[in-house]
């Protein structure tokens, strides 16, 4: 006697795992791809106060923060230490007593105060700490910065 009954894709309709016993959609446990899950039906998708809207997918414009430069420092203990090493490289030049340093030929564009100083130097750097020029004032150098060398060709010219 044949039996009637109904088919089983039919009879697990409605039931959580139709059968699978784990979710079973043909790309594992995931979700989905893309945006699937985020309800986008209806009026969801208007930009709405508290709410994702259209423009959170994806980004928009751009916020130009201007050209930053970025510093690389050296401390006045580095600079003490290796004085001797690059004048044998001949990155720094020895005048007279006076040790003239371009830090900005050696790689650094910011001189900074932590050590001590025992020799007259000159040195010429982008950007220096208060407490870096002190101290080579100090021990009877000079830092000679961008803003110093504008003023006096400024000032140099006729009018």
């Amino acid at each position: 006697m044949v039996v009637k009954r109904r088919r089983k894709f039919r009879r697990k309709r409605g039931s959580r795992e139709c059968g699978w016993g784990v979710f079973h959609r043909g790309k594992g446990r995931k979700g989905g791809s893309g945006n699937a899950g985020s309800g986008k039906r209806a009026k969801a998708k208007m930009p709405h106060p508290g709410g994702w809207s259209i423009q959170e997918q994806g980004k928009f414009g751009f916020k130009f923060l201007g050209h930053s430069v970025k510093k690389v420092s050296v401390n006045l203990k580095v600079v003490e230490d290796k004085i001797e090493t690059w004048v044998t490289e001949k990155k720094v030049v020895k005048e007279n007593d006076v040790f003239v340093v371009d830090l900005n030929k050696i790689g650094f564009n910011k001189l900074l105060g932590a050590g001590r100083v025992y020799r007259k130097m000159k040195i010429l750097v982008d950007f220096a700490s208060k407490s870096a020029v002190e101290k080579i004032k100090s021990a009877g150098g000079q830092v000679v910065l961008p803003e110093a060398l504008e003023k006096k060709s400024v000032s140099a010219k006729p009018k």
